[in-house]
């Protein structure tokens, strides 16, 4: 099943009897909040889902953005009017991490059916409104466990066994700068892979064959093991739907580089070479 989804194809597919529900999950890494621009025009019918208190627990150990509480995360799900038998197409205003958040997260809790909007509000060409809607309530019950995760120890197994692909920008990956968590560098054995250079400059997914060649160049195939992790789970879940996109199947870290590093025992490398 594909992972995205074109403005052009979701327009078709609301005018429809059976349209898709819409998710906003405008969200940017330190602010501003979502809502505000929300509020301010989005796609009619989409409800706003907010990636901070709704996809993600309570910063702490686990990291800034861990796994939501399954049934706090399903009671989300439901005020959002997500059913099991109904599509589900997320978006956000660029560069993707916020839909990404959600369409990993409902695709880990067993919907079958989510989409991503590529390229996001910056695609749409249709009207906006600032009527919010209320949805008749879902029936959306999470089935974890359908997307494969990994925890802290099997992130460093694989690390040194396997192939994993660091999602942050290079200069955090090599240790140059950290502006949100306490230490640089990344996991040794990680190799670095920004989740940016996954979209053109155009704000859209680059073309599957294109995301396939640049995977293989890292070392991805379909008969590897990989998994991906980020700062906090939000970028990597970007990273996981560009490899799908590209037919390969990627393991989540969760917790990722701010679980990593809130255990001063973990070790970190620092430099452009895995480690």
């Amino acid at each position: 099943m594909t992972a995205i989804i074109s403005a052009a194809d979701l327009i078709s597919e609301l005018d429809t009897r059976r349209p898709p529900t819409l998710l906003d999950v405008r969200w940017q890494l330190g602010g501003p909040p979502g809502r505000p621009v929300y509020e301010q025009g989005h796609i009619p019918g989409a409800v706003y889902v907010d990636l901070d208190t709704e996809l993600a627990g309570p910063a702490g150990p686990a990291g800034r953005h861990p796994l939501p509480d399954v049934e706090e995360f399903g009671a989300a799900m439901r005020r959002a009017g997500v059913r099991d038998g109904t599509p589900v197409i997320t978006l956000d205003g660029g560069p993707g991490w916020g839909a990404a958040r959600a369409w990993w997260l409902l695709r880990w809790a067993g919907h079958r059916d989510v989409r991503v909007l590529d390229g996001g509000m910056a695609a749409w060409p249709g009207e906006l409104t600032t009527e919010e809607p209320l949805p008749a309530p879902g029936d959306f019950r999470p089935r974890p466990g359908s997307l494969p995760t990994l925890d802290a120890e099997a992130a460093a197994t694989l690390a040194r066994s396997g192939l994993l692909l660091d999602a942050r920008a290079g200069e955090r990956y090599r240790g140059e700068v950290e502006p949100i968590d306490p230490v640089g560098g990344h996991i040794p054995g990680a190799l670095s892979a920004p989740t940016g250079e996954n979209t053109g400059e155009d704000g859209l997914l680059r073309p599957a064959a294109e995301l396939r060649a640049r995977f293989a160049e890292l070392g991805v195939t379909e008969a590897a093991t990989t998994g991906v992790y980020c700062g906090s789970g939000v970028s990597g879940a970007h990273q996981v739907l560009a490899l799908a996109a590209a037919g390969f199947d990627a393991a989540l870290y969760p917790g990722s580089w701010s679980e990593w590093t809130a255990d001063p025992d973990r070790p970190v490398a620092i430099g452009p070479h895995p480690g």
